[in-house]
């Protein structure tokens, strides 16, 4: 167990993975003990505010699986084990992300993904641990065509409702 709620299994686990016949377990100790970071720092916290279990969909991403995730950055956080991207069954992504962004103590990005006005259940919540480079950094991720129709994903400031 990487906290009280949290195992090193589910914060691993890769539907993706699990097709591909990718290993998805790290083996560097380092990685397993920012995942007990971002388990008793992001996760605890939330799960003990709403009482009920937090679904996981995303922790680490080995390079092999971040390889063919779609939409997935080439230095993303989760390779390191310093993010993941969850749900809590029953309650809005907006009102999560609201609640992490004014009560976890130390985080690196909250990313209010693909969430739809009007659709509370909608995307999903990453949080990420801090970094030198990024510390409380609040932002949302849309899907929107640019001015050639192609879609793209925007980053905006803040947390867009």
């Amino acid at each position: 167990m990487l906290s009280e709620h949290f195992s090193l299994r589910e914060l691993c686990v890769s539907d993706t993975a699990a097709r591909r016949g990718i290993d998805n377990i790290p083996r560097d100790k380092k990685i397993i003990a920012r995942l007990q970071r971002v388990a008793v720092t992001i996760l605890e916290p939330i799960r003990a505010h709403y009482g009920v279990p937090i679904v996981p969909t995303s922790g680490y991403r080995s390079p092999a699986l971040n390889a063919v995730t779609r939409g997935a950055s080439r230095t993303s956080q989760h390779m390191a084990g310093e993010a993941v991207d969850f749900e809590v069954p029953g309650i809005s992504n907006y009102d999560v992300a609201l609640w992490c962004s004014k009560n976890i103590k130390q985080f690196g990005q909250l990313i209010l993904e693909f969430h739809v006005k009007g659709d509370p259940h909608s995307g999903w919540v990453h949080c990420s641990l801090p970094t030198a480079t990024l510390r409380g950094q609040v932002l949302t991720a849309e899907r929107k065509r640019n001015r050639l129709g192609i879609m793209k994903t925007v980053y905006s400031p803040g947390l867009a409702k």
